[in-house]
């Protein structure tokens, strides 16, 4: 059998390495349009800042994959894709055959519609030609603009005050990290990110780029302008389904799969940021990673392995705040679906959430609050109902532990 990854991030090298484990001495191969080893892209904010080198991104270096009998293409796109035939092709127009396939294109920055987003100066972060690009603007400007105040947003924005930067967050929410956290949490988020430098304006749509022909900054609906003559778009991605389009997969806003992570082609499957899961895009790492492995024990074994989705977990470390959001941690308070426990302790930057559902904990917010985060994620993991210690789970001497199964 020959197996066929398509992308070298996450999904495609634990795939590969999956691949290869479970079958010694099978074919596989990696194509990538990007000319680099795979390299961690959660740290490509660290090298703007300047905290490492490019050398520390790389994880996976060439040699790992030729160790595994692994053969990597780098700087190799595949501009098409056959299921009738088992065949796709590369930009040069060779023609590549495969037993079964993986598409692991991952995703491709998104910006809302604005004016003049082609102007010098305007950027997205999603590959390391983009951290470089970034770099080298930034040695030559003094003030920045990040419009998105999500993870990545606020990890770029700290890493561009980092560097030297007079930098401003625009969000369009109301508060920051809108898939994250409440408002009440966000506020105490706020707070310290201000405390460290960095401006945030929530509640506030970007109409445009602003100057002649290279950015001065970003004009908001209300007429305010913005000065930022770095401008970068943190507003989320979409799918990179191109190529299954145009091979008609099945595709609604990324690429349909079903529980064992294979599209409507019997021999392709998906996983990552490119995979849509019973209606849902996780576009984090954990799920990557899990997704990746299932996908590729299926593509060995055909119906070994099935996934069931994954808790929605993220981690963000940022002006010396640590924030972790478990499961349904943001939710409609209207109702009665829901109880949401809360307790803020301003003065020391900590909040903490926990949302219970028919007396189970489904979703959590922990910011600053990192002894907790183990046995909440455990208590959400297991299903244990908590209900008879409702009133005493925000305590900080109750041992959660002790409701462990």
């Amino acid at each position: 059998m020959k197996y066929v990854v398509i992308g070298n991030g996450v999904a495609g090298v634990t795939a590969a390495q999956s691949i290869v484990r479970a079958e010694p001495g099978t074919e596989v191969h990696v194509f990538d349009a990007e000319p680099y080893a795979y390299y961690r892209r959660p740290l490509l904010w660290e090298f703007i800042a300047g905290q490492i080198e490019q050398d520390a991104l790389y994880y996976r270096p060439s040699t790992w994959y030729t160790e595994r009998g692994i053969h990597l293409h780098l700087g190799t796109q595949v501009t098409r894709l056959d299921p009738a035939t088992h065949r796709c092709a590369l930009a040069d127009g060779s023609p590549v055959e495969y037993g079964r396939l993986l598409l692991a294109t991952g995703g491709r920055p998104f910006i809302p519609p604005c004016r003049e987003t082609d102007k010098e100066g305007v950027f997205t972060l999603r590959t390391l030609d983009d951290a470089l690009a970034i770099n080298r603007y930034a040695q030559k400007v003094s003030t920045a603009v990040v419009v998105g105040g999500g993870l990545l947003g606020l990890e770029t924005a700290r890493a561009l005050r980092t560097a030297g930067l007079d930098t401003t967050v625009v969000e369009f929410f109301p508060h920051l990290l809108p898939r994250q956290l409440d408002a009440e949490g966000a506020q105490v988020l706020q707070s310290l990110l201000e405390e460290q430098g960095l401006r945030t304006i929530t509640g506030a749509r970007t109409e445009g780029v602003v100057g002649d022909g290279t950015a001065a900054g970003i004009q908001l609906q209300d007429g305010d302008v913005i000065a930022g003559e770095l401008v970068l778009f943190s507003t989320g991605i979409h799918s990179e389904v191109t190529l299954a389009r145009s091979a008609g997969l099945e595709i609604n806003r990324g690429i349909v799969v079903n529980d064992q992570l294979q599209t409507s082609a019997e021999d392709i499957f998906t996983a990552g940021d490119a995979a849509e899961f019973e209606g849902q895009i996780y576009g984090i790492i954990p799920p990557a990673i899990e997704q990746a492995r299932v996908a590729a024990a299926n593509m060995v074994a055909p119906g070994s392995v099935t996934y069931g989705g994954t808790l929605p977990a993220t981690t963000l470390k940022v002006a010396g705040a640590e924030l972790t959001s478990l499961g349904e941690c943001v939710v409609d308070d209207r109702g009665d679906k829901y109880v949401q426990l809360r307790h803020v302790d301003a003065a020391a930057g900590r909040y903490r959430k926990l949302v219970l559902k028919e007396g189970h904990i489904v979703g959590a917010i922990l910011l600053n609050d990192g002894g907790h985060v183990r046995p909440i994620t455990q208590l959400v993991r297991q299903n244990v109902n908590v209900s008879a210690h409702a009133g005493q789970l925000l305590d900080d001497d109750f041992d959660l532990k002790s409701l462990l199964r």
